[in-house]
């Protein structure tokens, strides 16, 4: 039989009748409904909350809360001192030049400088934050160090 709009059927199994629940005893699911015998979760209304396991402490109470972390951290790309080695002599290293070199990936992100490796030319460095060995390690090649707002 061909398929026409006046005799479209649903594929069979799909559809199914509502169980109608407290219809008296001959239905199966009478008296009760289902719901069993007595307590909370008989009654009218009850509905459970998220994570709750039958009076039990939930895991949530359970697994130990340590520590704080700030919902707006200060995040840093950092940078160390042996990356800026490939510049030449004399050039100023600021966030943007990193980003257009493809050494920090980040526009967002603060730029930091660390102390790891060796420098051995003379560099003017810009970024927002510089550990105790880099600012050394710059100066001690001849070169300067500016901390950005």
């Amino acid at each position: 039989m061909e398929a026409k709009l006046s005799n479209l059927t649903p594929p069979r199994g799909s559809r199914h009748k509502k169980v109608r629940v407290g219809r008296g005893m001959g239905s199966k699911l009478g008296k009760t409904a289902g719901a069993g015998n007595k307590g909370q979760q008989s009654r009218r209304g009850y509905s459970r909350r998220p994570g709750f396991e039958g009076g039990q402490m939930p895991l949530h109470r359970r697994v130990p809360k340590r520590g704080f972390r700030s919902p707006f951290p200060t995040e840093y790309a950092v940078v160390n001192v042996e990356t800026l080695q490939s510049y030449s002599a004399g050039d100023t290293v600021t966030p943007q030049t990193l980003l257009t070199h493809g050494v920090v990936r980040s526009k967002t992100k603060r730029v930091k400088i660390l102390g790891e490796g060796e420098l051995s030319i003379a560099l003017t460095v810009h970024a927002h934050a510089f550990s105790k060995s880099a600012q050394q390690k710059i100066t001690g090649a001849g070169g300067k160090f500016e901390v950005l707002k």
